[in-house]
């Protein structure tokens, strides 16, 4: 069985962070560990708080996972502050894991923020050039790159600007824009696209911790960088035309949509 870590924060709703990774890799079946960078009080329709953990307890938890279940994958969704960045940036260049996808997770869907402000350079400079693909919104990238993104063609020139920040490909999602949900990959030679039609609901907790673990779950499983964005898409078109409506709030997307019609549920 193949196996992917997920290094993020913890959602206690379920729709988000570790939960929702591990959802995602239960799906596509591959063994999923975790590694809990914050533990974040939340739900669907607030953040009320969140309480790092010990860069200390980080290292350990990347070493223990590491000398026993080395993953396939790795997905890195929430790092709050610096010092998180700095204790998995080492380990992770320590370990030298293979297929490794960034999610920089800078906001709740709420807008609440999930990252300090000035951890974004240290993102930057430390996480950012070990990725092999790196997956950020459009706020996201405007965050990283300084500039506004209005157009398909924005997004284009965000991805090639991102890619030169070291890391290996760029997905820069278009969800913000209006129209079609059209999501732009640059491997550094060349761009794909990948559109859908935009699904009218309010149901979309933790859809960028799903699709960047899908695409991890995917490299997992031996899919080139390409079919694992593509596969990934479609994995998460599908989860949320069938979110189950739970919450007062932005309700999460249905992880396990596609058993559930395989089991007659």
């Amino acid at each position: 069985m193949k196996t992917a870590l997920s290094i993020a924060g913890s959602d206690c709703s379920g729709g988000a962070g570790i939960q929702a990774d591990l959802k995602t890799f239960s799906a596509h079946g591959v063994f999923g560990m975790t590694v809990i960078t914050s533990v974040v009080a939340e739900n669907t329709f607030r953040v009320t708080d969140y309480q790092d953990i010990s860069p200390d307890i980080i290292e350990k938890q990347i070493d223990d996972i590491f000398d026993d279940i080395p993953p396939d994958a790795v997905k890195i969704g929430m790092l709050s502050c610096c010092e998180a960045m700095l204790a998995v940036a080492k380990k992770l260049r320590e370990r030298k894991p293979k297929n490794i996808v960034v999610d920089p997770v800078m906001y709740a869907k709420n807008g609440s923020p999930l990252m300090e402000e000035s951890a974004i350079g240290t993102l930057i400079s430390e996480v950012v050039p070990l990725a092999d693909l790196i997956t950020p919104n459009i706020p996201e990238a405007e965050k990283m790159i300084g500039t506004e993104i209005k157009s398909h063609e924005d997004m284009r020139k965000a991805a090639k600007l991102i890619h030169a920040m070291g890391c290996s490909a760029v997905v820069v999602k278009g969800g913000h824009i209006k129209g079609d949900a059209v999501d732009i990959l640059f491997d550094g030679k060349n761009y794909f696209e990948y559109p859908a039609p935009r699904v009218d609901t309010k149901h979309t907790h933790g859809t960028g911790c799903t699709f960047s673990s899908a695409i991890a779950s995917n490299l997992a499983l031996g899919y080139s960088v390409n079919e694992a964005v593509k596969k990934a898409k479609e994995y998460i078109n599908a989860a949320i035309n069938h979110a189950p409506k739970l919450g007062k709030g932005n309700g999460p997307t249905h992880h396990f949509y596609q058993l559930y019609m395989k089991a007659g549920l």
